[in-house]
């Protein structure tokens, strides 16, 4: 798919850009990243709400080890592509999501993931969570990628009043949800 940002095959299978179509028809407003192919089973999480909401995504792998200057390359160009918030979930050093955010002006979500190498989570965890100051990145928990799809929703919504609505919707829906949990508790 065609989004504007130049991506090459990765790997055998090539995981290319991949860009969600909402109705607006307005282009990728949010950026989801990973340092590597083996993070998309937990990226996707915020893949999955963007769907719901109806907003517009990219999905692709950007590696600030591997792939420093394709990761410098994305993060200077999100902004004029119109991307509002990037995704960036990582696992080990996971400086993935740090760089992106000291080199872009858009607002940076962070997702630490717990990888195979990694010490139980808490390298990736730290990494992100321990940023030098002028270098801000919201972290969510370990593996949280739908929460940081929620927080990136939320961001969008202060500019969209139809998200706002919808993330009313769906507030209002898990507060549904435990109150009908507590109700068949107490009976």
């Amino acid at each position: 798919m065609n989004t504007g940002y130049s991506s090459p095959p990765l790997g055998a299978e090539g995981l290319n850009t991949v860009k969600e179509k909402a109705t607006s028809g307005v282009g990728a407003l949010v950026g989801i990243i990973m340092g590597s192919k083996s993070d998309l089973h937990i990226m996707n999480d915020a893949a999955e709400v963007f769907k719901e909401f109806g907003v517009e995504f990219e999905m692709t792998v950007v590696s600030a080890h591997r792939t420093p200057d394709r990761m410098f390359t994305y993060a200077k160009e999100a902004a004029s592509r119109g991307i509002k918030v990037i995704i960036a979930g990582a696992g080990g050093a996971a400086h993935l999501p740090g760089m992106v955010a000291s080199i872009t002006t858009v607002p940076v979500i962070g997702v630490p993931v717990k990888s195979s190498n990694s010490i139980d989570g808490w390298d990736s965890i730290l990494s992100i969570l321990q940023m030098p100051n002028g270098i801000p990145v919201a972290t969510v928990a370990l593996n949280a990628a739908k929460n940081a799809g929620l927080l990136a929703v939320q961001i969008l919504a202060t500019v969209d009043d139809s998200l706002t609505i919808k993330m009313q919707a769906y507030k209002d829906e898990l507060r549904r949800k435990v109150e009908e949990s507590a109700q068949d508790m107490d009976n």
